[in-house]
């Protein structure tokens, strides 16, 4: 089974390349979002996306329009009955994941596997909250979703093997290459890439420039982009909440997340998003020069 009807709940950056990665795979998609507003920005989101793609001749405008009619959004959850998977990309928080998926059990099929884009929060935790943990799972893409091939498939010590298939098969018919993590703090990647950004952000504590920094990770170890990039790119707050999921996961020293990393934060700069994180950037996201020594 490889699911022709999604709902994608939250239209961020993670969730509108999510409804537009289902979308261009043929997908039908339902994408819930709080209003109105929000909605229409992931379709701007979207729109942008494919816009792109067009001009780079990857896809026709014919194409782009077809991927564009395949999502409609939505702004109550009554729209989930008809979905086969929905997949939440809310903000990283247990609290708010586990009010939405209160919701996502009252309001979608009662067979519909519900899947959690969380990078690194206890999918046991999430399923908790419905009345079907066996289909509750993790699916967590990577940014930008429409591009990167990796999909984490997280079962729970509940979630049923019958949803693991259900989810390997639907990863596969999406392009993505799924690969099975287990359910503790940080899965796979961000078990081993974000301590090392983590790192990285101590080095520009002690003093580094965070161009020497990148660079080193580039010439030195082959990266196809520095730590501290990277850091602003993925979101300098989504970097903070996954290291202290970690850190309060494991109990373990090794993760405390650098005091630099939390300063940023408090600031309001979170990375490209923002326009400024530990580099600034202009309204297109492109890099410009250092911003935090």
């Amino acid at each position: 089974m490889s699911f022709n009807k999604i709902a994608v709940v939250g239209g961020g950056l993670m969730g509108a390349g999510i409804a537009q990665n289902a979308a261009e795979s043929g997908k039908e998609v339902t994408l819930i979002e709080v209003d109105e507003e929000q909605a229409e920005k992931a379709i701007q989101r979207i729109k942008k996306q494919l816009d792109n793609k067009v001009k780079k001749e990857r896809i026709t405008a014919t194409q782009a329009e077809e991927t564009l009619n395949k999502i409609q959004t939505k702004t109550d959850y009554k729209f989930l009955s008809n979905a086969e998977l929905v997949i939440e990309a809310v903000p990283e928080k247990l609290e708010i994941k586990k009010k939405v998926f209160k919701q996502l059990d009252e309001s979608a099929n009662p067979e519909a596997v519900l899947a959690s884009n969380t990078s690194g929060l206890s999918i046991a935790a999430i399923g908790s909250v419905t009345k079907r943990p066996e289909k509750v799972i993790g699916l967590h893409y990577f940014y930008p979703v429409p591009v990167m091939k990796l999909v984490e498939v997280i079962p729970s010590i509940i979630t049923s093997q019958e949803t693991v298939d259900k989810m390997y098969q639907f990863a596969e018919s999406i392009g993505k290459q799924p690969v099975r993590c287990q359910d503790y703090p940080g899965f796979l990647v961000n078990r081993l890439l974000i301590p090392m950004v983590n790192e990285a952000v101590y080095c520009v504590m002690e003093g580094a420039d965070p161009k020497d920094v990148d660079n080193a990770m580039k010439l030195g170890a082959n990266h196809r982009m520095g730590p501290i990039t990277l850091a602003d790119f993925v979101g300098l707050d989504v970097l903070l909440a996954t290291m202290e999921g970690l850190y309060e996961g494991f109990n373990d020293s090794k993760y405390r997340p650098c005091p630099l990393l939390k300063k940023v934060v408090e600031s309001g700069n979170y990375g490209v998003k923002t326009g400024q994180g530990f580099y600034k950037y202009d309204e297109n996201g492109n890099q410009q020069d250092v911003a935090i020594r």
